[in-house]
């Protein structure tokens, strides 16, 4: 996967900006809120139509009424242009190669992993951060399970909307059994490939953890069911236990345990990583996760998406950012890197730097 170039069309604070990337490491300096974030969440939206926006019409700079983002980039080595255009007045288009595309079939065409500081708090904050980068790296790499995943949502809305109607007596108990069946064969298929997801990522992220700790550390990764433990005949198992709390779900107004309440726990050496993990090393597990994601990608797809990493020079100490960049170098990453201060890289670098300041990107080298 390598991004040729990009040009932004009042996106965000870029009002009109062309750039060109080099096939190694791309580098953005400037101060705070000045733009350099915006190009990387651009890439990132473009790859799972996420937006740390509240809104997409946000997306747009202010005053203007549509947002455009091209994306020239070459994957399996044939070029593609994605183009995505937002609007304040109708829906979003997607365009690629010319073509208009849903946005369901956008995912795993632009594949990108996106690092930033906020990744630091996933070990300890609510369990959707966790299934949120475990879902996004699996829809990637199959991107049917990207569908997958909003039939299971879906269903789980509907089955909590009728929960409401039977605790109301506006409708019978005996309807939510067609919703359960459905819904028992949609969980079966998300819980699967998460258990199939963690359990590669546990070897790629343990071999990292390792390689970064210098073999002192062990990570390892759980996949933590909500409610429900079986991993034998899931849809039998889920279904029963579906109708065995039904009740509980219609006091409660809504489905008490799935898929959609599972969780992700990490621990080094046997002692779980949110509970007495120092910073060290959740930025180290933080880093070891991210490049094991890299290569669950390679290996799934068959190439390196594009890494985007957020002022995440910041948070590492010289050790871990010569490791990094070392290892970037080394397996070819093409990566797209934010930063404050110059003196995170080394003098004699490899790739591109650009200036960037109010909305501007100047090619330094």
């Amino acid at each position: 996967m390598n991004v040729t170039e990009i040009n932004f069309k009042d996106w965000r604070n870029l009002a009109e900006v062309n750039l060109r990337f080099d096939a190694a490491t791309n580098i953005f300096l400037g101060k705070n809120a000045q733009g350099k974030t915006n190009i990387l969440e651009a890439i990132n939206f473009a790859s799972l139509l996420r937006s740390r926006a509240g809104k997409e019409a946000e997306l747009i700079l202010w005053g203007e009424k549509v947002a455009i983002l091209r994306i020239k980039y070459l994957k399996a080595d044939v070029s593609h242009e994605l183009a995505i255009e937002i609007s304040s007045e109708h829906k979003r288009r997607i365009f690629l190669d010319g073509n208009p595309i849903r946005p369901r079939e956008l995912i795993g065409k632009l594949n990108s992993v996106f690092f930033s500081p906020e990744d630091l708090f996933m070990f300890k904050g609510a369990p959707a951060m966790r299934r949120k980068f475990l879902d996004a790296q699996i829809s990637q790499a199959t991107p049917i399970y990207f569908l997958e995943l909003a039939k299971y949502t879906r269903l789980i809305e509907l089955r909590n909307a009728l929960l409401k109607k039977i605790r109301e007596n506006s409708a019978q108990i005996e309807e939510l059994d067609l919703w359960d069946e459905q819904l028992a064969i949609a969980a079966e298929k998300i819980i699967k490939k998460r258990l199939r997801a963690v359990s590669e990522l546990n070897i790629l992220a343990n071999s990292m953890q390792e390689r970064i700790s210098g073999q002192s550390e062990r990570l390892s990764v759980v996949y933590e069911m909500h409610g429900f433990d079986s991993k034998e005949n899931i849809a039998e198992n889920f279904l029963k236990l579906l109708r065995a709390k039904r009740f509980k779900d219609i006091q409660g107004g809504s489905t008490s345990f799935g898929a959609h309440k599972d969780d992700l726990k990490f621990f080094i050496n046997g002692r779980e990583l949110k509970l007495y993990g120092s910073q060290g090393q959740l930025r180290t597990v933080a880093l070891s996760l991210k490049l094991s994601e890299l290569q669950f990608l390679k290996a799934e797809t068959g190439e390196y998406p594009l890494l985007l990493l957020d002022d995440v020079m910041s948070e590492l100490d010289f050790g871990r950012r010569e490791m990094l960049l070392e290892f970037l170098s080394r397996e070819k990453i093409q990566t797209l890197i934010t930063a404050t201060d110059r003196a995170y890289f080394p003098t004699k670098f490899f790739g591109k730097i650009f200036l960037v300041e109010a909305g501007s990107v100047i090619n330094e080298s």
